[in-house]
């Protein structure tokens, strides 16, 4: 289902209906909670088969706010064919935009999320967590196949979630856009939800000076030894004026959510210091960036920043 018939849910009287469902640790919670932040009336491990009675439920508002029904393996009278032939039924209500998202994740990750966490998987009390994720991945097939929309976690922080249900669900077209400008190593994996993304690595690396190693690209003394790179003043101006001209452009387009990242090897110097300089210009330009630093607390490392620096 297209953005565009979202939007067109709210302007003609048609209260939208999302279900959330999907494997246990695959982020339903939060992205329930991003819902619930946006405006949405939720709800979590709701019996399905109560729907059409809590849709039916006079609303005092004349545009009721969107509802999100959470539900699981676990929820009462759980049944994946059952829901199905349910929600075909409501689908064709004509008071009604009904969407379907469907939360998936590797058996790997789930397995490392439950381990972390040390909670059993529901449906493996005597057994190992990854026999129980099996049988519930059978279980949910069904739904998975007949969703409209599916999300696959397994390379998600929870904060990559967040920022992908925000843009796909967020459609106040009062919003103002939304920048983010964040810092990340190639070392430690790329961010999963970017839309432009500047690789810092050709600057000098601070990594490789004795009295830099241990400091950040939040320092003033890191900052100086970047800014003396011969090619630091025309990259900032290109790269900054890049995304000066194209925020105004993604804003009349109705993008509501903008993540430019920058990478270095570590993330821990030039792209964090890249990411400041160029959020302080953008603020001067009338922008309001969040500044997300993602390694900035990770331990400075020879065998991640690679040979030493010629």
């Amino acid at each position: 289902m297209s953005d565009e018939s979202d939007t067109a849910a709210e302007g003609t009287g048609r209260r939208r209906l999302l279900l959330v469902t999907g494997l246990l640790g695959a982020g339903k919670t939060t992205a329930l909670k991003v819902l619930e932040d946006l405006g949405w009336e939720t709800i979590d491990n709701f019996p399905i088969r109560l729907l059409d009675r809590l849709i039916d439920v006079p609303d005092s508002e004349t545009q009721p706010a969107p509802l999100a029904i959470g539900f699981d393996c676990r929820t009462r009278g759980f049944d994946p064919r059952t829901i199905i032939a349910r929600v075909k039924n409501l689908s064709q209500r004509p008071d009604l935009e009904l969407t379907t998202l469907f939360l998936d994740c590797r058996g790997s990750e789930l397995e490392r999320r439950y381990n972390e966490t040390r909670r059993r998987h529901p449906l493996a009390a005597d057994i190992p967590a990854s026999a129980g994720i099996g049988a519930e991945r059978e279980l949910l097939e069904p739904l998975r196949r007949w969703a409209d929309l599916l999300i696959d976690t397994s390379d998600y922080s929870a904060n990559a979630l967040q920022q992908v249900v925000r843009e796909r669900f967020a459609h106040d077209e009062g919003q103002d856009l939304t920048l983010t400008l964040s810092s990340f190593g190639f070392a430690r994996g790329m961010p999963p939800v970017a839309d432009l993304v500047f690789d810092m690595r050709f600057l000098e690396n601070p990594h490789w000076v004795d009295d830099l190693r241990e400091q950040t690209g939040l320092e003033p003394a890191v900052g100086e030894y970047i800014r003396r790179d011969p090619a630091y003043n025309e990259a900032f101006e290109r790269i900054s004026g890049l995304i000066g001209f194209l925020l105004p452009r993604y804003r009349a387009q109705g993008k509501a959510y903008v993540h430019v990242a920058f990478g270095c090897t570590g993330g821990r110097h030039r792209s964090v210091f890249m990411a400041e300089q160029v959020a302080s210009a953008l603020r001067e330009q009338g922008f309001s960036p969040t500044l997300v630093h993602r390694n900035l607390g990770s331990r400075a490392a020879d065998l991640l920043e690679g040979g030493h620096a010629p």
